[in-house]
């Protein structure tokens, strides 16, 4: 029996990438925002809106506190998400 190979661990350094998916679209609009590090998928306009009000207040956040995407933990992110969504 062959032996399973073990995969390397991720590397802090590996690619990051955020996917925002809106499901609420009744208009037959198809919506997409792509960027370096992100992809916004559908939606309906006004919810297309805040996701991308949402993404570029959280990358503005990372780029004030000096942190790549890939470098920031999970809980962290989500915080940042979290206070950066519009009221």
């Amino acid at each position: 029996m062959k032996k399973p190979t073990r995969r390397p661990a991720k590397s802090k350094s590996a690619a990051a990438h955020l996917i925002g998916l809106g499901l609420d679209n009744q208009d037959g609009h198809q919506r997409l925002t792509r960027g370096e590090q992100f992809t916004l998928v559908g939606g309906s306009e006004e919810t297309h809106g805040r996701m991308t009000e949402t993404i570029v207040k959280t990358f503005e956040t990372l780029k004030t506190r000096g942190k790549p995407l890939q470098a920031v933990e999970p809980a962290e992110l989500a915080d940042i998400i979290h206070q950066s969504r519009p009221v």
